[in-house]
């Protein structure tokens, strides 16, 4: 596989997890505001705090609609610093966000999220031209 057709690969699984990733932190914030309503008094000793906020981050990991996802996502971020290294920053930084904007989307209107569709559509169609431009 060449290195553009990696950047677009990358590009894509980045924009599939992050409207994927959107999805889990939706079903994180439902739990997170059910838990709030049960326990309404606020500690102020920073230590419960803190707590509290590493319960949180444990409990969104725990949402397999995130966390796998967010694996996902992050193996494809160790997949396109390795393609860095043979690849001109300049080309390779463009046509994986473009590509990452594009698919996030696309992907996030097929997962049914509002969006203005001839808008969507059209900006899409305007970075896949600009990323076809980049490759030329």
């Amino acid at each position: 596989m060449r290195d553009i057709e990696k950047m677009v690969a990358i590009g894509l699984i980045w924009g599939a997890t992050n409207a994927l990733m959107r999805r889990g932190a939706l079903i994180w914030d439902q739990k997170l505001r059910s838990s709030a309503n049960l326990h309404s008094h606020q500690s102020s000793l920073l230590h419960q705090k803190l707590l509290g906020n590493l319960k949180n981050w444990l409990n969104l990991i725990l949402i397999w609609q995130y966390s796998i996802p967010f694996a996902v996502n992050l193996s494809a971020s160790a997949a396109f610093f390795a393609i860095l290294s043979d690849s001109p920053i300049s080309l390779a930084v463009p046509v994986t966000n473009a590509m990452t904007f594009a698919a996030t989307a696309v992907f996030a209107m097929l997962l049914g999220e509002e969006t203005h569709l001839g808008f969507a559509l059209l900006g899409t169609f305007l970075i896949v031209v600009g990323v076809w431009i980049c490759i030329l």
